[in-house]
């Protein structure tokens, strides 16, 4: 469709959505080749989170690779990375033991850093200030704007002040038209307008479907008789079971603290797991309690992780833009890393872009794609990295045992080189069983001490929305909530949401699914594991979600 609402606009020659790590080494690449070339290029970021670093949540480990490539000189220039790894340990847990496993290659993390994603993208932001970068915190870009041809036109920002029933406020102030030469869609994984994109260019007509994990996470302050800093622990098995693929991460930082979380693959099939109840679980490990007894949790989140990897990375260009970073599927799923992954993506988009700025005005037309970021990812070393790694996760298609001897074979002997390449399971949405083909998960009540509920998590995590707006989670069709997800599903929804968003209520004797959209932390989980495709996750106002400070 051509834009047809009336709005103010502004003109740039780049215009990315999102300040995570993709989209600001993208901003800072560009402004580093304008700059070489003597040309002077305008370069725009909104992001929808009330500061950069809002909405950042990762592990966080962080291999420097691409932070070096970026900018050489960041420890020079203060960037937050003062913790070095210090130790590595791999272990498989059984209900009562910890068993040390010899840590594999993708877990070896010599000269990366333990950080907080929030504070380096922050740091990323004020560099890409320095260099001339316009930088919109508090601005969700809520839709795509096309050319009469098709081709995008740039995006526009969401309305602020709209009431509930859909009507303009006192307070209201619609949204601006963001015009570009070339958009790049940084918006992490399942990004609402990514996803568009991806449907409307049939991006991922050649990919295999994109498969999701869900990453909970929490902070602590602990004794500091239990702090390590700098150690790194991965752990797989209990309270995992051995046909749901995830494992948990606890990192060691400086001033007593730690960072512990769980990731579960979003293709499990018992519509009664609950990620956020395992991962509480896990915390009354025998060797895992000990850490946390005396200690005080800080912070809370979670967040969607997209792990296909290589086989299920869409087109990556369409006329008009590109995608970068988790929009488009970068991590290195083994590693549990894709901070460097994001950058280099976004590094590499940028010569893309940068490479049509330049051409001849004359010569630009609304059609024209950064048709050599494919070939540029394809001759860098993160296509080599994803392309080793590419059979590890479909392997645990098989359950963890099997996919264990296999990744030991993939990794050791064929180093990442089989001549094959396996397949996923299919949609995440498609692997729910019915509720009558599975057992109930009994799960232990939170003490309020080590293992918690829900809502007194989303209080840590910051979240905040404005009341008086519509809900943000939409139902396609409403009656679905109850005749299939209800009836036949035990509704997955408040189960699988980390944040108490989803809850069935009774009224007039009756099941209702109750949506409460103010505790949303953007997760995007129900976006992907309704097992109907019935809820549609869209950006709510600026500024609104969780503010993560640390995280």
């Amino acid at each position: 469709m051509t834009e047809t609402i009336e709005r103010d606009s502004m003109q740039y020659d780049v215009v990315i959505v999102g300040a995570g790590p993709a989209g600001l080494s993208a901003a800072i690449k560009l402004k580093q080749l304008a700059a070489q070339e003597e040309r002077d290029i305008s370069v725009c970021i909104v992001e929808k989170g009330s500061e950069v670093g809002a909405h950042i949540l990762s592990g966080a480990v962080i291999d420097p690779k691409s932070l070096t490539e970026l900018l050489p000189d960041w420890a020079a220039l203060g960037a937050p990375l003062t913790r070095k790894v210090t130790s590595d340990r791999f272990e498989y847990l059984t209900r009562e033991k910890a068993i040390k496993l010899p840590t594999p290659p993708s877990f070896h993390n010599e000269g990366n850093y333990i950080i907080s994603l929030g504070l380096l993208c922050r740091w990323l932001a004020e560099q890409a200030e320095g260099m001339g970068v316009e930088i919109y915190p508090g601005f969700a870009a809520a839709e795509v704007l096309y050319h009469a041809d098709g081709s995008v036109k740039g995006i526009a920002t969401g309305d602020m002040g709209i009431g509930k029933d859909g009507q303009p406020t006192d307070s209201h102030q619609p949204g601006m038209a963001l015009l570009a030469q070339q958009t790049i869609f940084s918006e992490g994984c399942r990004g609402s307008l990514s996803k568009q994109l991806i449907e409307r260019f049939a991006l991922a007509k050649d990919s295999q479907p994109q498969t999701y994990g869900i990453g909970i996470k929490e902070l602590w302050e602990i004794d500091p008789a239990q702090s390590r800093p700098g150690s790194v622990t991965h752990t797989i098995g209990w309270p995992i079971d051995s046909q749901t693929y995830g494992g948990t991460f606890l990192y060691h930082l400086d001033d007593n603290k730690v960072a512990v979380g769980m990731v579960v693959g979003l293709d499990y099939q018992n519509p009664y797991l609950s990620p956020f109840e395992e991962f509480q679980r896990y915390k009354t490990h025998p060797a895992i309690r000990p850490i946390f007894e005396g200690g005080r949790r800080i912070a809370y989140g979670a967040r969607a992780l997209s792990e296909g990897g290589i086989q299920s990375l869409p087109k990556l260009t369409f006329p008009g833009g590109v995608l970068v970073g988790d929009a488009a599927g970068f991590l290195n799923v083994p590693r549990i890393k894709g901070t460097h992954t994001a950058m280099k993506s976004g590094m590499l988009a940028a010569e893309a872009v940068f490479g049509v700025l330049v051409e001849p005005q004359e010569a630009y037309d609304s059609s024209v794609e950064a048709g050599r970021y494919p070939a540029l990812f394809k001759a860098s070393w993160l296509y080599d990295e994803l392309h080793g790694v590419r059979n590890i996760r479909p392997a645990f298609k098989w359950g963890l045992f099997p996919a264990l001897a296999y990744g030991a074979i993939d990794e050791y002997i064929f180093k990442g080189k089989a001549p094959w390449t396996l397949k996923h399971h299919g949609t995440d949405h498609g692997s729910l069983k019915k509720a009558k083909d599975c057992q109930p998960i009994d799960y232990p009540k939170p003490d309020g001490k080590l293992t918690f509920d829900r809502l007194s998590s989303v209080f840590l995590s910051g979240t905040n929305h404005e009341e008086n707006q519509p809900a943000h989670l939409q139902l396609k069709t409403p009656g679905v909530a109850i005749d299939i997800n209800y009836r036949e599903y035990a509704s997955p929804e408040t189960r699988y949401c980390p944040a108490a968003v989803y809850e069935i209520v009774e009224e007039n004797g009756q099941p209702h699914l109750q949506i409460n959209a103010q505790n949303c932390v953007h997760c995007k989980t129900c976006d992907i594991k309704d097992p109907t495709q019935n809820i549609n996750w869209t950006v709510p106002e600026g500024a609104g979600g969780p503010n993560y400070a640390e995280m």
